[in-house]
């Protein structure tokens, strides 16, 4: 399984990505194991926002670059 998620930063500013473990990437975003990512470094905490399950990375990756086009605005109507 595979996952295009969202999250919502300590400044308020979302991050999209996709990962296969969705509790160990958030650990990783929030320093609590290795494994950061470069975008969310300086702007923990972070929380989950939205998330979005697919059966194989392509679709995640196709999910993931139709959510990185929209508007903030479009984003925050997501709902957990």
């Amino acid at each position: 399984m595979y996952f295009t998620y969202i999250l919502r930063c300590s400044d308020d500013t979302l991050y999209t990505w996709i990962t296969t473990d969705l509790d160990r990437r958030i650990k990783q975003h929030n320093w609590e194991i290795i494994g950061w990512a470069k975008y969310t470094l300086s702007r923990t905490p972070v929380s989950l926002y939205y998330f979005e399950e697919f059966e194989n990375r392509s679709q995640a990756t196709k999910r993931e670059l139709e959510i990185k086009k929209m508007s903030r605005v479009e984003k925050l109507k997501f709902k957990k």
